[in-house]
């Protein structure tokens, strides 16, 4: 794992020392369930009854393993419905640890503890005492500080909602977030140091997908700017988890009742895989927007846009071969909006996420194009 991780990137030579130092396996519960690649699934793992396909997973499988489901309410073996605590995939750690440039001697602040893998790897690299992380799961943060606790490791853990920070602590040089976000608590600003950084996966309500904002505190210590690193996807902060459409809401009749038109855009282009970069451009241009793809039947896939705010829809209908339909209905014309970022992503010479940046202020958050003058608030 270490020669794999090194080799693409992921894993710098001083973070290697904290990977050989402080293994994955140490933090893992006894039943777990890693993503199977070749399923494209989580499955259940038993230590007890697979050691050593426990361990291939835990310590030389670079996938995310789900060690909760349902906030703590799921019982038995299976998976649950929705993963709320995990750890992650060890080149997404060491890429965002790289991107958090974090030095001996650093005070840091961790939000989103989990199976405090990743603020044990902290510690190890800025040194005893410097390292508070925050967890919202009771559970979760107690398991975590006696995992901490018997390998005398010195982190502190602390059970809270984490997008208040710690201000206990502050400030600090260092803040990092291993859950994603839909805005920037401002408390984070405040609670770092001028120059200080502040890394964080931060997306839209267009769709679960993040890219990772690396951001840098102003020497006023009152804003925060910075650009995308690259596409990740987490598990949402608690406190801005945003709730599934109910289609029913939405679409009271038939499909049908919407104004229809067609377009000529394919499905690949407008959905493309679950990184696309047109997804992450979408949801900033489409703002209050989510999207929900259906899958695939019978050369058909019909795409959902529903308003945040209101009850506007819009639904596109791919079908292979054929000029894809659209019907849309509310005080939003959802679709336009859509067809009309899309337009602009290409326009723009199809940017990904490298090509953004995210500005933090007390009063909100903007992203940006290229540089910061190019802005929009979001």
């Amino acid at each position: 794992m270490g020669r794999a991780l090194a080799a693409a990137g992921a894993l710098s030579p001083d973070l290697a020392r904290a990977f050989a130092a402080v293994p994955r396996s140490a933090f893992l519960p006894e039943l777990i369930w890693p993503f199977d690649m070749a399923a494209g699934r989580s499955v259940p793992v038993s230590k007890a009854d697979a050691p050593e396909r426990w361990h291939a997973y835990a310590d030389d499988a670079d996938v995310p393993i789900v060690t909760q489901w349902d906030d703590g309410e799921h019982t038995g073996p299976e998976p649950g419905e929705v993963p709320t605590s995990s750890a992650s995939m060890p080149s997404v750690v060491f890429r965002m640890l790289q991107d958090l440039d974090l030095r001996p001697g650093h005070k840091a602040l961790e939000i989103g503890t989990a199976t405090g893998w990743n603020a044990a790897l902290m510690a190890h690299r800025a040194g005893p005492g410097n390292v508070v992380t925050v967890e919202v799961d009771a559970a979760v943060a107690a398991t975590a500080r006696a995992t901490v606790e018997q390998l005398g490791l010195p982190v502190r853990v602390v059970h809270g909602d984490g997008s208040h920070g710690y201000p206990e602590a502050a400030p600090y040089d260092r803040i990092i977030a291993t859950c994603g976000l839909r805005a920037i608590p401002y408390a984070w600003v405040e609670q770092c140091r001028p120059g200080g950084v502040i890394v964080a996966p931060w997306g839209t309500h267009y769709g679960n997908g993040d890219a990772v904002a690396r951001l840098v505190v102003g020497s006023d210590g009152r804003s925060a700017c910075g650009r995308f690193t690259g596409p990740v996807e987490f598990m949402k902060l608690r406190a801005q988890r945003a709730a599934h459409p109910v289609h029913s809401a939405y679409v009271t009749g038939s499909v049908a009742d919407g104004d229809e038109t067609s377009t000529t855009v394919t499905e690949a282009e407008f959905v493309g895989d679950a990184f696309a970069p047109q997804r992450f451009v979408l949801g900033l241009r489409v703002p209050r927007c989510r999207q929900v793809v259906a899958e695939k039947r019978d050369g058909g896939r019909p795409v959902w846009l529903y308003g945040a705010d209101d009850r506007s829809w819009a639904c596109v209908w791919f079908r292979d071969g054929e000029a894809a339909r659209v019907w849309q209905s509310g005080p939003r014309r959802l679709w336009d909006e859509a067809a009309a970022a899309y337009r602009w992503w290409e326009k723009n010479g199809r940017p990904g996420p490298e090509r953004f940046g995210l500005s933090v202020t007390a009063a909100g958050q903007a992203v940006w194009l290229d540089e910061p003058v190019n802005c929009w608030n979001v």
